[in-house]
C-alpha cells in the first residue's frame, strides 16, 4: 500500500521576487505584447477578455482578481464578465470575441489538436494575421503569469472599499 505524501505546510517560494531578472524578463515580454495588441487595434476589453478566460482555465486566483479590475476599468461589462466561462452558450460576444477566446483555450491546452485546429479555423474568418498573432500572445503571456502565480501561491487579499 502506498503512503499519501505529507502535505506542504511550508511557506511557498514567491519566484517573481527570487528571481527578479526573469520575472522582470517576463514583465518586459507582457508590455511588448500589449504593445503589439495595442498597435494591431485590438481593443483592451478583448485582451482582458483573454486574459481572464485564460486565467479561469489555469485556476488562477490571483490573475483572475487582477484581470476583473483591469477590465471593468476597460469599460467591460459586469455581465458579460459573469458569464465568460460560458461564452458558447451566449450572443453576448461578437464573432471576434469568440475566435479570440477560442484561441485563447487552445494554446492553453495545446494538447487537443482538434480544437486548436477549429479554433484556428474561426479565428482566419474574422482576425487578421496581426490580431491572431497579437491574441496568441496574450494568451501565452498570461499562461506564464498564471505559472508564476499558482506555483507561488500570490495571496488574493480584498480591496478595503
Amino acid at each position: 500500500m502506498l503512503e499519501a505524501a505529507p502535505a506542504t505546510t511550508g511557506r511557498r517560494v514567491h519566484i517573481d521576487k527570487q528571481t527578479p531578472r526573469a520575472y522582470r524578463a517576463l514583465v518586459s515580454a507582457a508590455e511588448a505584447v500589449r504593445t503589439a495588441a495595442a498597435e494591431c487595434g485590438l481593443d483592451r476589453r478583448l485582451v482582458e477578455l483573454v486574459n481572464l478566460r485564460v486565467s479561469q482555465l489555469n485556476g488562477c486566483a490571483y490573475c483572475l482578481k487582477v484581470h476583473t479590475a483591469a477590465a471593468l476599468r476597460a469599460g467591460e461589462t459586469a455581465q458579460r464578465l459573469g458569464v465568460l466561462a460560458a461564452w458558447r452558450d451566449t450572443e453576448l460576444f461578437t464573432p471576434g470575441e469568440r475566435a479570440a477566446l477560442a484561441l485563447a483555450e487552445s494554446v492553453t491546452h495545446p494538447a487537443d489538436a482538434a480544437a486548436q485546429e477549429g479554433a484556428y479555423a474561426l479565428a482566419r474568418e474574422t482576425l487578421n494575421d496581426d490580431e491572431i498573432s497579437a491574441v496568441i500572445w496574450v494568451a501565452i503571456a498570461i499562461n506564464s503569469f498564471n505559472r508564476v502565480s499558482i506555483l507561488s501561491k500570490h495571496p488574493v487579499r480584498d480591496d478595503p472599499s
